[in-house]
């Protein structure tokens, strides 16, 4: 069923979004919840130009998130950790650390959503982890080092 967005949805889409739905889903949580609008020919004119903006959002952020790939390519994120002589870490990493690190370290602004880690990283070394953007997988080195103390 084809529908439209009237509020942000995690996971779904953003406000304005026309999108292709199951009919269950539709039928059972968005309509009754007054959170989208069957996508009928009245309501596509109604909505029209909130359509047509969003649809160069989506382009825009399409765009920069293309941006982000180029500087991921090749590079590597560091971090320094307090471990034990057996080179397990005190505190593990997590998407969310390394989505930090890509901020400060590359000036690449990614939800942790994005990075891929099989599970957290628990030991000194080198890492290569996935880093998901626009339908894309990119590789991404993660380097552990042990704190000096």
């Amino acid at each position: 069923m084809e529908i439209i967005l009237l509020q942000d949805i995690p996971g779904i889409g953003k406000k304005n979004d026309l999108l292709l739905v199951g009919d269950g889903y539709a039928l059972n949580c968005l309509l009754p919840q007054n959170k989208a609008l069957v996508a009928t020919p009245t309501v596509r004119r109604r909505y029209a130009e909130q359509i047509k903006r969003r649809a160069e959002e989506k382009e825009l952020e399409k765009k920069l998130k293309s941006g982000a790939a180029a500087q991921i390519a090749n590079k590597e994120i560091r971090f320094t950790k307090k471990a034990t002589k057996t080179g397990k870490l005190y505190a593990s990493i997590t998407e969310e650390d390394v989505a930090e690190a890509a901020k400060e370290q590359l000036k690449i602004e990614l939800a942790p959503t994005a990075f891929e880690l099989d599970e957290p990283i628990k030991a000194l070394g080198t890492f290569e982890i996935r880093v998901k953007i626009v339908d894309a997988v990119y590789p991404l080195k993660v380097t552990v080092t042990q704190e000096k103390k």
